[in-house]
């Protein structure tokens, strides 16, 4: 089995295309957005197909997809760094460990500076209230600090001590500790999509669809939460995901016959473009929704 963080994000499909709900294939329906370009029609074998990922991305991942979104810099959108000597409790602290970590991967699109050391160091302090060793961080901290590394190099670092910080959790018998630091950097993706890459009055149809495909990754996600229902605090929230669920499931997405091609040894699936049944409306609910979870779990 795979590590858990090395699949987190935010923007994925479920692991079985088969028993998939919402993916279908149609000749003729009114999409209420499509992705498709105009040019495509006929044209298939020239045009690039798209990748998703489907599983789940970690933290730092999260950014590649930001990136190609082209996410405006607004750091006032960030869970602040001063945060973190007010989350006392475990829950608190794994919740908020994923937060800070999408955060950091934000924050790498625009180039390492005292910002991004800020978040690693409070990454470090928040794990640390884990009973996480110092060790899984201390490398690129330093490496950063000492300015002899490129982005992508700390990247990979970061990306690393997330994977490792999740073992610790499971080989401790913690699973619904990561599970939790799971849950809080997906919140966190969704919340930084929905306020600084989607706008309601002029809805991109490409962000549309990185938002829509969370249907498959909340599913994922609730899926794995249910076997930690002996944690309060997992089933706390996964009560509130299953809420936001129901905004989901209002929409379905559809792919051409013949478009969709599935890559089960790099998990992704490739296709020229993809029509949704999401409304503006379901959209805006999603994004009011996700942004008052978001605010409950910063909240010390």
């Amino acid at each position: 089995m795979k590590s858990l963080l090395s699949y987190l994000i935010i923007f994925l499909l479920l692991l079985t295309f088969s028993c998939k709900p919402g993916i279908n294939d149609r000749d003729t329906f009114e999409p209420s957005f499509s992705t498709y370009r105009t040019d495509s029609a006929g044209t298939k074998s020239l045009v690039e197909k798209n990748e998703i990922f489907y599983g789940i991305l970690t933290p730092i991942e999260i950014c590649t997809i930001f990136n190609r979104l082209g996410v405006p810099y607004n750091n006032a959108t960030l869970n602040p760094t001063s945060n973190r000597d007010q989350y006392l409790s475990s829950s608190k602290a794994s919740i908020n460990t994923g937060i800070f970590g999408v955060d950091f991967g934000y924050l790498k699109m625009f180039g390492i500076g005292q910002e991004m050391i800020d978040y690693m160091v409070t990454i470090r302090d928040m794990s640390n209230k884990l009973g996480i060793p110092d060790s899984f961080l201390t490398e690129p901290i330093n490496r950063i600090k000492g300015d002899i590394s490129e982005p992508d190099t700390i990247m990979y670092l970061m990306n690393d001590a997330y994977t490792k910080m999740e073992n610790h959790l499971r080989a401790g018998g913690r699973e619904s500790t990561a599970g939790l630091m799971v849950m809080g950097g997906w919140v966190e993706a969704m919340f930084i999509a929905t306020q600084l890459v989607y706008n309601p009055d002029n809805p991109d149809p490409e962000v549309v669809q990185k938002i829509a495909e969370q249907k498959y990754t909340l599913t994922t996600l609730l899926s794995f939460m249910k076997n930690y229902y002996d944690d309060p605090v997992v089933v706390y929230y996964t009560k509130k995901l299953k809420f936001l669920k129901n905004y989901f499931d209002t929409f379905d997405i559809y792919f051409k016959k013949g478009d969709l091609e599935i890559d089960r040894s790099k998990q992704v699936f490739r296709s020229s473009g993809s029509e949704m049944t999401v409304t503006v409306e379901t959209l805006n609910k999603i994004r009011d929704y996700v942004s008052k979870l978001r605010t409950e779990m910063v909240k010390p």
